[in-house]
């Protein structure tokens, strides 16, 4: 049987600067999975390969043993780090546009988050606060029944507050067959919910494990870990 995600000898370079160099990665069903890096170390870039919206300079993106295409993307959701939605639209519309465009979409599950983030169906997002539109992102995309969510930093403009709801949310929301790939700076707020960790720097994989071997291994926590690979010299 094919493992859920494998990335193969994947690099990505625009022009001349190379934004992945050879990333090798499997990662099978029913984990959280941690990808950790500085800005600009390709996390993202990795997320949009996967996701069919970049297309791979060599090597390739496999879900469930095929190639990236329109199958795959019936399995992923995806939550992005900048929200795409018509700032016009009001927030039932959203769920209609989600309801329309994927038969996996749990409606009523959705309406059940938004009332539990106090989050109004009529308002329109061009009135909402940065941390209230990821809010609402990241309901939709955790309202679908996928195999496998990928989250592009989606404490980003969430206050401190509301962190760990969000993260019992994911964590209550997500089939626990199904795959959680996640980035975010934040690695101190989310370390406890990760399986495993992927750390990478300037396009490369540089140390992955699950997470409680690390951690025993380096005597840390991933977020210590993390500060001493990348900004204690």
């Amino acid at each position: 049987m094919s493992e859920l995600l494998e990335l193969k000898n994947l690099s990505k370079s625009f022009g001349e600067k190379v934004v992945l160099d050879n990333v090798n990665l499997t990662i099978g069903g029913g984990k959280i999975v941690g990808l950790l890096g500085k800005n600009g170390s390709g996390k993202t870039t990795i997320f949009k390969l996967i996701n069919d919206l970049l297309t791979a300079t060599s090597g390739e993106v496999l879900v469930e043993g095929k190639k990236v295409g329109v199958e795959s993307k019936k399995i992923i959701s995806y939550l992005p780090e900048r929200t795409y939605f018509n700032q016009q639209m009001k927030v039932k519309d959203a769920l209609d546009y989600f309801e329309d465009f994927y038969a996996d979409f749990d409606r009523e599950k959705a309406e059940k988050l938004l009332l539990d983030l106090e989050l109004d169906k009529d308002v329109r997002l061009s009135k909402m606060s940065k941390g209230m539109k990821e809010k609402v992102q990241l309901v939709l995309v955790m309202s679908r029944k996928a195999k496998l969510y990928i989250l592009d930093e989606p404490l980003g403009g969430v206050d401190p507050a509301s962190r760990d709801y969000i993260l019992d949310t994911i964590l209550q929301n997500f089939n626990e067959d199904a795959t959680l790939l996640i980035s975010t700076h934040m690695i101190y707020d989310i370390e406890r919910i990760l399986d495993e960790v992927v750390m990478i720097d300037n396009g490369k994989i540089v140390m992955q494990g699950e997470a409680d071997k690390l951690r025993a291994k380096e005597n840390a926590s991933i977020d210590e870990i993390f500060r001493r690979k990348f900004y204690v010299k």
